[in-house]
């Protein structure tokens, strides 16, 4: 039994292997960049959108909801990113009911480079919204003895932020293999279904956190800037 995707080696010369994280992350991303393709060639402002254009834009407005409910303003400059990560990581579990294919998400490669793309965005957008000098001056608050401490808690957050979803994707493939060999009929239909919801859970888990992160990175100025200076007081 294969426990991780990187196991299985389709191609392989000298340093540079070709496994099927790569593959099937590739396939995930392409299904992604066509059905997107696909749904909005024939976008209309009519009474009468098709379907897959009334799906994309709930999707959308969820997406939209969401992020107003974690506490930041313009969700359109969040949405790219944080939705692009929902959607990958929803593809790519869902897809795993497929035979043949195999979540990329099951190798700790693939949550990992997520993660990091989460720990890079935290400061982009919060110097975006407050300056370079406003963002990491929360590294040194309230005193600059903090600054070890802060640091070492971006990292430990990205790192559970990896482990969460790889620990829970590929445990789901652990059960149903386990059972697979116990009761080859009914068990892995019900473990099949349940691993879909899992999916599907796991993956708003990770957004929703990603969200939370960036809006950490962001929130501090909009409290300063809303708060009363002691010239308006007096």
């Amino acid at each position: 039994m294969d426990i991780s995707p990187d196991q299985i080696i389709y191609w392989e010369w000298g340093v540079v292997t070709l496994n099927a994280t790569l593959v099937f992350s590739w396939v995930a991303m392409a299904l992604l960049a066509g059905g997107a393709w696909l749904v909005t060639r024939s976008l209309t402002a009519g009474p009468h959108p098709s379907r897959w254009q009334n799906l994309l834009e709930v999707t959308v407005l969820n997406m939209m909801e969401q992020i107003e409910a974690a506490g930041l303003e313009q969700p359109r400059r969040y949405l790219p990113f944080v939705g692009t990560l929902f959607l990958f990581i929803v593809v790519s579990n869902v897809l795993d009911v497929v035979p043949g294919f195999y979540a990329p998400t099951a190798s700790l490669t693939t949550p990992a480079a997520l993660a990091v793309c989460v720990f890079i965005a935290v400061p982009v957008y919060g110097m975006m919204s407050k300056g370079p000098m406003g963002y990491f001056r929360n590294y040194i608050r309230p005193t600059p003895f903090m600054l070890p401490f802060n640091i070492i808690g971006e990292l430990s957050r990205t790192l559970a932020l990896a482990i969460r979803l790889f620990g829970n994707i590929m445990s789901g493939h652990l059960i149903v293999a386990i059972l697979l060999s116990l009761a080859p009929l009914f068990f892995p239909v019900v473990m099949q279904a349940f691993g879909l919801l899992i999916g599907v859970i796991q993956a708003y888990v990770f957004a929703v956190l990603a969200l939370v992160y960036i809006a950490s990175g962001t929130r501090v100025q909009r409290q300063q800037d809303a708060a009363p200076t002691p010239a308006s007081t007096s």
